[in-house]
């Protein structure tokens, strides 16, 4: 056994001590003691608690690998998540403004992907534990909103008729304003019998649509989902906030800062999350690289009387982004990329004349990279807006605006 002093948490929530060396659980500040393997500390005890330390509110926390840091007060997490943004952007000689962060609630999570897989008892579904594939049950879960836990129940059942012994499902489950938006990937290839069987069982647990692999296999309820004023129709499995606060907190940033935008393009727009309530104000146009994504989008569109103009693009933003003389008709942009961020198209940003840019990321350090660029060509970055809707884990959001001054 050795004694460590806990110096800082690592970007997955790890205590990090001198050498280094790695203690899972643990905070700056703490005296630690276990089994050095590797560079990472075994059986860990606290031997110095940090005055940070709580107890986790969830009873599955030690063995669930879904959340790193509810060992950590709500105050210590929330620094904790700034300072990642913050040392990002460090990194590149930028120190921005922050703005408090925004931090969901527990039980608001409205989306998750379980493991599911048979047993010789049945089946079970759950979050993988950390760094394994052993899946922990979590029926008692204080992230998800109690709907999405629903969802275990369906995953088991869905991996005693759909998986062998041998393989696990991926059951996606969301909640919509008609019931539970099942997709299954990994699963047996389907045929005429277990059409039936999927069949019975969103019956049975009343689902308003099940997908398996590409296909849909039953809807009874159109699963809808609210973005302003339109009811939108996601493709099975589509992209969504992971909570209903934590959209809402990134939009009011993005009209805040595009306030007074007239012509807006929205890169990367998804099925219409920014586009759809920005056109309630401003003429906009989408741009997407999924087209089933953008056809959900213009059919939510189609439904909403009063709003702006609203055109849609499909189009890789990644190999064929918008250029200096495409950005030239409009005056605002938001873009809202996965985590690889939008290198290629700040590329193109950074060399038009385009006035003002709500950034919206799910990366600090690909983040950090593009507001290098996008200073480096004249433009002034505004204060930054943490948004915490992945509450206990090491995931960060954040939007920030960047505004052009043309003489």
């Amino acid at each position: 056994m050795s004694e460590h002093d806990i110096i800082r948490l690592g970007h997955q929530g790890d205590g990090i001590a001198e050498g280094p060396v790695f203690a899972p659980l643990t905070l700056p500040g703490e005296r630690v003691s276990g089994t050095l393997v590797g560079q990472t500390l075994t059986e860990v005890r606290i031997v110095t608690p940090s005055a940070d330390r709580v107890t986790a509110p969830c009873r599955h926390f030690r063995s669930c690998g879904g959340c790193q840091v509810q060992h950590g007060s709500d105050g210590f997490v929330a620094d904790w998540k700034q300072d990642l943004v913050r040392s990002a952007l460090s990194a590149h000689g930028i120190t921005p403004e922050f703005l408090p962060i925004h931090v969901s609630p527990p039980q608001s999570r409205r989306r998750a992907t379980f493991a599911a897989k048979r047993t010789k008892k049945g089946a079970m579904a759950g979050f993988h534990a950390r760094g394994s594939d052993l899946i922990i049950e979590v029926p008692d879960c204080r992230l998800l909103h109690p709907d999405v836990i629903r969802g275990l129940v369906v995953a088991s059942d869905l991996a005693e008729i759909g998986t062998s012994r041998k393989a696990a499902l991926a059951v996606s489950v969301t909640q919509s304003r008609a019931g539970l938006d099942v997709a299954v990937m990994d699963g047996k290839p389907l045929d005429g019998p277990l059409r039936i069987a999927l069949a019975s069982l969103a019956e049975r647990h009343d689902l308003a649509r099940l997908a398996w692999g590409d296909e849909v296999v039953v809807t009874r309820r159109t699963p809808e989902q609210m973005f302003g004023a339109a009811r939108v129709v996601p493709p099975s499995g589509a992209f969504l906030q992971a909570t209903a606060e934590g959209e809402a907190a990134l939009l009011a940033a993005t009209e805040t800062i595009l306030a007074g935008a007239r012509r807006i393009v929205d890169l990367f727009s998804g099925c219409g999350t920014f586009a759809l309530p920005l056109a309630e104000r401003a003429q906009v146009h989408a741009v997407e690289g999924d087209a089933a994504m953008l056809a959900a989008l213009d059919a939510g569109r189609r439904g909403v009387d009063g709003l702006y103009p609203l055109s849609t693009e499909a189009r890789d933003l990644f190999r064929r982004p918008l250029l200096p003389d495409e950005l030239s008709r409009f005056d605002a942009a938001v873009i809202d990329p996965p985590r690889a961020g939008a290198e290629a198209q700040i590329a193109e940003i950074a060399k038009s004349r385009l006035r003002c840019l709500a950034y919206v990321s799910c990366n600090p350090v690909t983040f950090a990279r593009d507001a290098r660029v996008l200073l480096a060509a004249g433009y002034k970055m505004g204060p930054v807006r943490v948004v915490d809707q992945f509450r206990w884990s090491s995931h960060v959001e954040l939007v920030a605006g960047f505004r052009l001054n043309i003489a």
